[in-house]
């Protein structure tokens, strides 16, 4: 089993999100994320582990098929799109999500790119907006972190 592990923080948002994979099985991503506003997020991998210069140097969703924005079980996606998180009245996010399209090993490694919470729900590219197919319409990056191997304990 390969695990990783990112750690947000921000102004705003900061959680921990764990990601597993055993074998050739899909990923598993779970965690908490704490501090949004209550409601759906966008929740993307971005290409870069570049938080330099905060979310913004992350760069744009990870596609390495060059395909358009959509949603996790849309045959045409960014692999980095793993839709929406939401918050409950309190501001907390619980996550659990099961992905085939990103990994933790091979052509589609998700190690040492950026896990990025937005402000807005991400429309999975259906929303008739501008950014639909690019970014979900999704909105500011509230918070993110390069995901890192994590120990295996």
């Amino acid at each position: 089993m390969v695990k990783a592990v990112a750690v947000l923080k921000s102004d705003t948002a900061n959680g921990t999100i764990y990601f597993y994979q055993e074998g050739d099985n899909p990923l598993k991503v779970t965690g908490e994320l704490r501090g949004l506003k209550p409601g759906l997020h966008g929740f993307h991998i971005h290409e870069f582990g570049d938080n330099t210069n905060g979310c913004m140097s992350a760069g744009p969703h990870f596609n390495p098929g060059k395909n358009e924005h959509g949603g996790p079980t849309d045959s045409e996606r960014h692999a980095g799109d793993l839709g929406n998180v939401e918050a409950n009245a309190e501001g907390v996010a619980k996550v659990n999500i099961t992905d085939k399209q990103v990994s933790l090993s091979g052509p589609n490694n998700i190690i040492g790119r950026t896990i990025v919470v937005h402000a807005d729900p991400d429309d999975l590219g259906k929303g008739g907006h501008e950014l639909s197919k690019t970014t979900g319409n999704a909105g500011g990056r509230l918070a993110c972190a390069v995901i890192g191997l994590a120990s295996p304990n």
